[in-house]
């Protein structure tokens, strides 16, 4: 089977297996395909094992498929992730057609959230997968059994979940309990069970700011650093996303400007980098990595910048 052939078909696959359903007709235009074409692949895949169900003028394929699950496990990327691969592929030189291969299968074949239904590997597979599925129909969910970090005793939560954070450790929900949006790890979740009520705070869902460290918060915090080689190379490492907020200095340094949630996370990295990272202008950032050695390691002294 010819490429371009596999791409619309995986397009096509794409659209009969979201939460939305579809006209053949709708399906030709937004895929610029005849209807017969349409006709014909939804053919190849009734041959293929999967189960098409119809309902009026619209069709799609069947949950209950049996190789519906098998695409449910694609692997979803989150914008780190995204980040990450889109480095990977500008990385090859520009007269390699495997390059030009795979930006086109991944921006032709998946939006730019690159893929949906998902599920990831691990423990927290199951629980991922029901939650995925409530934000996709809009649904509420409780968090069985969720232990809470300011808690003692573990209990139920009744919440519109909405997104996910960086490599699904948190969502963001909509608390109906205290009427805010919260972040909630998934490790602390028992189990989830999806209910027949639908969203009813659609409008104040807002995801707070997360900051380049994975710290999130209500309130920005500007900081400016002056990096070395080595405190650049890990920051792009280990925070992808801190790529975007650097620039490089005259003096062939590498300067950070961003806004961050808190302190935390910034200072844990400058702490650990200290001989290869000057911190400019930021003298509540100084003040916090003070009282955070001073508190763990009194045995350092910490002066501020001059």
């Amino acid at each position: 089977m010819d490429q371009p052939k596999i791409e619309r078909l995986l397009r096509l696959m794409k659209m009969l297996t979201t939460n939305t359903t579809y006209t053949v007709d709708d399906l030709a235009e937004r895929l610029s395909m005849s209807r017969r074409t349409i006709y014909r692949y939804i053919d190849t895949f009734r041959e293929a094992g999967f189960v098409i169900k119809k309902s009026g003028d619209h069709i799609r394929l069947d949950k209950e498929s049996p190789h519906f699950k098998d695409i449910s496990q694609l692997v979803h990327f989150t914008e780190e992730e995204a980040v990450i691969l889109k480095r990977a592929i500008e990385s090859i030189d520009d007269t390699n057609l495997l390059k030009q291969n795979l930006k086109r299968k991944l921006y032709s074949v998946y939006d730019n959230k690159i893929l949906a239904d998902t599920i990831v590997r691990g423990n927290n597979s199951a629980t991922v997968h029901t939650l995925i599925e409530a934000i996709e129909e809009q649904q509420q969910v409780k968090l069985c059994a969720y232990r809470s970090a300011h808690g003692s005793v573990a209990r139920d939560r009744l919440v519109e979940p909405f997104a996910f954070t960086t490599n699904y450790i948190q969502i963001w929900c909509y608390d109906t309990e205290d009427n805010t949006c919260k972040l909630f790890k998934l490790s602390r979740i028992g189990a989830v069970e999806k209910l027949e009520s639908n969203w009813q705070h659609r409008k104040q869902h807002n995801q707070g700011f997360i900051d380049i460290f994975r710290m999130n918060g209500k309130q920005r915090f500007p900081i400016h650093l002056k990096l070395g080689m080595m405190a650049h190379n890990l920051l792009i490492e280990e925070y992808p996303l801190a790529e975007k907020d650097l620039s490089q200095s005259e003096d062939g340094r590498w300067e950070l400007n961003t806004d961050v949630a808190n302190y935390a996370g910034v200072a844990r990295f400058v702490v650990g980098l200290m001989d290869d990272i000057e911190i400019v202008d930021s003298p509540e950032l100084e003040e916090y990595i003070a009282t955070y050695v001073a508190k763990y390691w009194p045995e350092i002294k910490v002066s501020p910048t001059p």
